[in-house]
């Protein structure tokens, strides 16, 4: 029987994700070229996220159908039985025949025809309950945490200090929408352009809609915007709308000096070039010249003025003899307010990293701090839920940075408002203590978090 090429690749995909330790929107990206069939390139995608996202719950459900621990399997054979499975619960346009049959001949071609018989059994014996919801089959009495890892798929430490934080339904509403296809959200990088870029991508076969919190946003879906002629002339870019907020809380303005700090993939440094007009600077920097040349190749395909990209560490002192009037920290962080997207992180992801994360970012903004002008504004951000990351970074910053005081609740909201779309006020996404702050479920994108300090 022929493997269908979707399901192949999406195999191939899952693959590399475990024994290279790759990112799997970086593999489909790659994949997913223009000549790939739009409904192949779909439920490549759909699968690919899909097992990673419900991970949890299918090896919880084939473990019911084995009577052993799935890490007892081979990687392949594995994989091959949590695609099945999560086609015949997720799926419903897939005959569950197709879904079957298909997962045991990418176990033969995986070179372990022996086990094509263990994957065409448990499968089988998956569809009686894939009806069944999922909550009926998890027994009452463990830990309402572990319930949830296994429910929502997550792991049970991110999940019992989700709930110390947030709260129930908050962190059931993240854990919800961490598991739904996140919305695809894109700028146009010139007003002007706009209605040319709409256009263009209906044309293309896509759907599009208006930004859901800033005025020059918008969503698309239906197919890949990074395919179309609009996109090649860098009329518009990809980018989630709470990490197109960021870079406008910083309120940059015509002359002045920019620093950004671990700027890749360059998508907050275009609207500080902008806003500081041809008699300002914008220094870039990153610490990884792949990245830079990447970032080089972003603002050639947007036109846009010239930056100086540095590559530098900037957890060391920063090799500036001149001081900054505005500094962007987007700090490197776990990066948990990006699970729907990003949903091999939960899985790599351990307290230990977040806690060595917390220690190298108070260092970079430390740096930051030192290399601010008096009468300068900082932003810290990060893609992070997380305290240590957040809120502890900058009361460490603070507690060592006479001069540094966090802006005042009611400057952040009017740095915001004028870029938000109508409706939408500054005032709820800003919190009391005059963080920025998304989160997941919550707002319509990405889980960020940013805090405005000046000197």
């Amino acid at each position: 029987m022929a493997i269908s090429p979707a399901r192949k690749t999406a195999f191939d995909i899952l693959l590399r994700v475990e024994s290279e330790g790759a990112y799997v929107t970086d593999l489909l990206h790659e994949a997913l070229g223009p000549g790939v069939r739009r409904e192949d390139a779909a439920l490549t995608t759909e699968i690919s996220l899909g097992v990673l996202r419900r991970r949890a719950l299918l090896d919880f459900l084939l473990e019911r159908q084995l009577k052993k621990p799935v890490a007892r399997l081979d990687f392949p054979v594995l994989t091959a039985l949590r695609m099945g499975l999560y086609q015949l619960r997720y799926l419903d346009k897939i005959p569950a025949r197709a879904a079957v049959n298909e997962s045991v001949e990418l176990v033969k071609r995986a070179r372990k025809s022996s086990a094509a018989p263990l994957v065409n059994a448990v499968l089988r014996r998956t569809v009686a309950e894939t009806s069944l919801p999922a909550e009926t089959l998890i027994p009452a009495n463990l830990p309402p945490a572990e319930q949830l890892a296994i429910l929502h798929s997550h792991p049970e430490w991110m999940i019992e200090r989700w709930l110390d934080q947030f709260g129930d339904a908050q962190t059931i509403q993240t854990l919800e929408a961490d598991n739904l296809p996140p919305r695809l959200s894109a700028v146009v990088h010139h007003a002007s352009s706009r209605d040319k870029v709409f256009s263009a991508l209906a044309k293309a076969g896509l759907r599009i809609e208006d930004g859901a919190l800033l005025r020059d946003a918008f969503s698309v879906n239906g197919g890949s915007p990074s395919h179309t002629t609009a996109f090649r002339e860098g009329l518009f870019s990809i980018q989630d709308e709470a990490s197109q907020a960021v870079p406008l809380l910083l309120g940059a303005r015509p002359g002045d000096r920019v620093l950004d700090l671990c700027a890749a993939p360059g998508g907050k440094t275009a609207p500080l070039v902008r806003a500081s007009g041809t008699s300002g600077l914008v220094v870039a920097a990153d610490r990884h010249t792949h990245r830079l040349r990447a970032m080089d190749a972003h603002f050639r395909r947007i036109r846009l003025a010239p930056v100086s990209l540095i590559e530098l560490d900037a957890a060391r002192p920063l090799p500036f003899g001149a001081l900054f009037h505005r500094i962007l920290v987007d700090a490197p962080c776990s990066g948990t307010g990006t699970l729907a997207r990003h949903p091999e992180i939960r899985w790599r992801l351990s307290v230990e990293n977040i806690r060595a994360l917390r220690a190298l970012q108070i260092a970079i903004l430390l740096a930051a701090v030192r290399q601010l002008a008096a009468g300068g504004r900082l932003v810290y951000s990060t893609c992070s839920l997380e305290r240590e990351e957040n809120e502890n970074v900058v009361e460490a910053a603070l507690a060592r940075s006479p001069g540094l005081r966090l802006a005042s609740r009611e400057t952040v909201v009017s740095e915001l408002q004028p870029h938000l779309v109508s409706g939408v006020s500054a005032e709820s996404l800003i919190d009391s203590s005059g963080f920025f702050r998304t989160l997941p479920g919550e707002q319509p994108c990405d889980g960020f978090f940013a805090a405005v300090l000046d000197k």
